[in-house]
């Protein structure tokens, strides 16, 4: 099974109005490093696919964001839990290919990992979009309430609603480890 996490909300805290633009205003959201080590147990491939349209409006190299990244990979490994790889959509437009709802990352997913059956995974995120997305796809869909808390279900496009990402590890049935 594969896991599709978005970043922003989901694993680190989102920035009101802005975006992490460096290492140093990247904060895990809680519980998150804790959830990643126990996520890798339950699931063949973990990937964030991640809008960053701070790229498209100039706020942010690609150099800039892979920096962010890389450092927040060497946390996560040093706390247990792994990421197959991160995919990200630097464009400003909502219709862009790439840029939730849209598949284009998923689509970019499956190329580097065939094995992945969309029918089968499942995407954690803290946005209707990230929840159309998919939807979109045929997966399973966890809505993280850390950025729109008022939403309600029953939801045609949540499945599943946890806290954070640590409630949602939790809920996954015990494997041997």
């Amino acid at each position: 099974m594969t896991l599709f996490l978005d970043r922003d909300g989901v694993i680190n805290d989102e920035i009101k109005g802005g975006y992490v633009l460096q290492w140093d205003m990247f904060r895990f959201s809680d519980g998150v490093l804790q959830a990643l080590g126990l996520l890798h147990h339950h699931f063949d491939r973990i990937v964030i696919v991640t809008n960053q349209r701070c790229i498209g409006r100039g706020l942010l190299t690609p150099t800039g964001l892979e920096d962010i990244h890389s450092h927040m990979l060497t946390e996560i490994r040093q706390h247990g839990g792994r990421i197959d790889k991160i995919y990200y959509c630097p464009d400003v437009n909502n219709d862009s290919p790439c840029r939730k709802p849209q598949t284009g990352m998923a689509s970019r997913a499956k190329e580097d990992f065939p094995e992945i059956d969309f029918s089968q995974a499942i995407m954690v995120g803290n946005t209707l979009g990230d929840m159309q997305f998919g939807r979109n796809l045929g997966m399973k869909t966890v809505f993280i309430p850390s950025t729109l808390p008022d939403i309600q279900l029953p939801h045609p496009l949540i499945d599943q609603r946890c806290s954070s990402l640590l409630d949602f590890a939790s809920s996954l049935p015990s494997t041997e480890q």
